[in-house]
């Protein structure tokens, strides 16, 4: 047996037949047909070349023979399956030329040799004998019938997809090879970070200049520290709240530049949190000395405020429901609990009582199926809003802060314990993935998923850095300077893998970009894990 490669693994006759299937897929068939002549191989068996053509001319009974020789195994289930096809296909066309005796007659006949069970004889006899295609009139009533000819096209098609190699070669083999070779050059590259196409003439590795890791600008307006910052979920604005009593929603252009839109003035006390509609036309502030208020994007005008700071109803965190007509937001006050509100004020349904303490930080998933919420520190609770199940996650270390990933299926939480923990929403882990490395013990500081797929974390820290990881390793992958003082939140932009905002008490809000080109060593197997 001839074998290439230097690894000695390939075999020659595999990898020519492969190619040659490959030319016909791409539709150079005078290319195929030119190899297949002067290799002496044949893209196509000689027992497929057989099916085939039985199969396309009606001989039912070379069908049977030429299976029955594929499956050497009689109790394989796609043997099964493949013949429960071929015997379809016969008593259809028996019956469309009206020969329902001799249907019938083959029905009985090969039941029993054919072994397909007795359920699926039955419901074969149904499925013929009820279908719309033996109705009358509906197809020519000879075998040269267009319909005829297109439906044994299809049978054959679905059999290629039950019959084992090497009789048959699975579709589009060479480009499934080679594009789970790149999938897995992909799979180990910690920077790739977009959607295009990947050049075939090299192995794949990408640099810095595939995520956010230069400061592109720096936006000076807020007169405090800025304690918040997101990106609206069309990428095309950026809110930021401060301890200056104010938040400012920043228009994104299209050359990624940020320009300022609204200051939002109406708060009392230090803003904290910001939350953006699905639709990007409403705005909510918060702070854990204020009250919730809802902002109109476009006018930057006050459209409502939900409570008063007399009454004491403060709000800590907030959050919107994909509709953007419901939002839910939780208050520091264990006796104000979790409340979902219309846009109107209307209160729809509250969350009170012993069982719900302090809410630190919650969130609702993209689906609008469930609520996490952060209590008293350590707790994290996850309700599902339709079944009312609810799974308790109890951290070790008090937690400050929670993101969900943007497909919804992950979260995560900051611990004062200079730890950032990844938690499946399913509750198929039974411990998080853990990453290290920024400092955090004395204040909030908050992470947010990132990148294509969601496959970075960005963080702030109290040494005054950005750092960035990738989900599949632990220890940081950037560290971006640039700040003065304590970073204390992020935003990757949802719609630009290549955008990050920074929020820091240095009174500045950093706008990342793309770093220099360059090709550092940054396959996974190299990395200490």
């Amino acid at each position: 047996m001839e074998v290439l490669g230097s690894k000695g693994l390939l075999k020659r006759h595999e990898f020519v037949r492969i190619l040659i299937q490959c030319l016909y897929s791409l539709g150079y068939k005078n290319s195929a047909s030119c190899l297949e002549h002067e290799s002496d191989i044949s893209c196509k068996s000689s027992e497929f070349e057989f099916l085939e053509k039985q199969v396309l001319s009606g001989g039912w009974d070379g069908c049977l023979e030429v299976l029955g020789r594929v499956f050497d195994d009689g109790g394989d289930e796609r043997r099964d399956a493949a013949l429960y096809l071929v015997l379809k296909q016969c008593l259809s066309e028996y019956l469309r030329r009206g020969e329902t005796s001799l249907a019938l007659s083959v029905l009985q006949k090969q039941a029993q040799v054919l072994r397909v069970g007795k359920e699926r004889i039955h419901r074969l006899a149904f499925d013929v004998f009820t279908s719309k295609e033996m109705e009358p009139g509906e197809v020519a009533d000879d075998d040269g019938g267009f319909l005829v000819r297109d439906s044994r096209r299809r049978l054959l098609a679905e059999l290629v997809k039950l019959i084992p190699t090497p009789v048959v070669i699975p579709e589009r083999r060479l480009e499934y090879l080679v594009e789970s070779a790149v999938m897995n050059q992909i799979d180990t590259c910690l920077y790739h970070n977009s959607w295009g196409a990947v050049s075939l003439y090299e192995d794949h590795r990408c640099g810095r200049d595939q995520i956010p890791s230069e400061t592109v600008q720096v936006l000076v307006a807020h007169k405090n520290e800025v304690w918040f910052v997101q990106f609206s979920d069309s990428g095309k604005y950026l809110a930021t709240a401060s301890s200056d009593c104010t938040a400012i929603i920043w228009k994104v252009l299209d050359d990624n530049k940020v320009e300022l839109m609204h200051t939002l003035q109406s708060h009392k006390n230090p803003v904290s949190f910001v939350s953006w509609s699905p639709d990007d036309t409403k705005l909510l502030t918060c702070g854990n000395a204020e009250v919730l208020k809802l902002w109109d994007v476009d006018t930057g005008e006050l459209r409502h405020t939900f409570g008063n700071n007399d009454s004491g109803f403060t709000v800590s965190s907030c959050a919107w429901f994909p509709d953007s007509t419901r939002l839910v937001c939780g208050s520091s006050d264990p006796e104000r609990g979790i409340v979902m509100w219309d846009t109107d004020g209307n209160e729809i349904k509250a969350w009170r009582g012993t069982r719900i303490p302090k809410v630190v930080d919650l969130a609702v998933t993209p689906d609008g199926e469930s609520m996490i919420t952060v209590f008293s520190d350590k707790e994290i609770r996850i309700l599902n809003l339709e079944s009312l199940v609810e799974r308790v996650i109890t951290e070790e270390q008090p937690i400050t802060s929670l993101s969900v990933s943007g497909d919804g299926k992950f979260f995560i939480v900051n611990l004062s314990s200079q730890e950032i923990h990844l938690w499946d929403l399913a509750g198929e882990w039974k411990q998080p993935l853990k990453f290290s490395g920024h400092r955090q013990s004395k204040y909030v500081i908050r992470s947010c998923f990132g990148g294509l797929d969601s496959s970075f974390i960005a963080s702030g820290s109290e040494d005054s850095q950005v750092y960035i990881w990738n989900l599949k390793n632990k220890k940081p992958l950037e560290v971006l300077s640039g700040h003065s003082m304590t970073v204390n939140c992020v935003s990757w932009n949802p719609r630009n893998p290549r955008m990050l905002a920074s929020a820091s008490d240095d009174q500045t809000i950093r706008i990342w970009g793309p770093g220099k080109p360059n090709k550092p060593e940054n396959r996974l197997d190299n990395q200490k894990q």
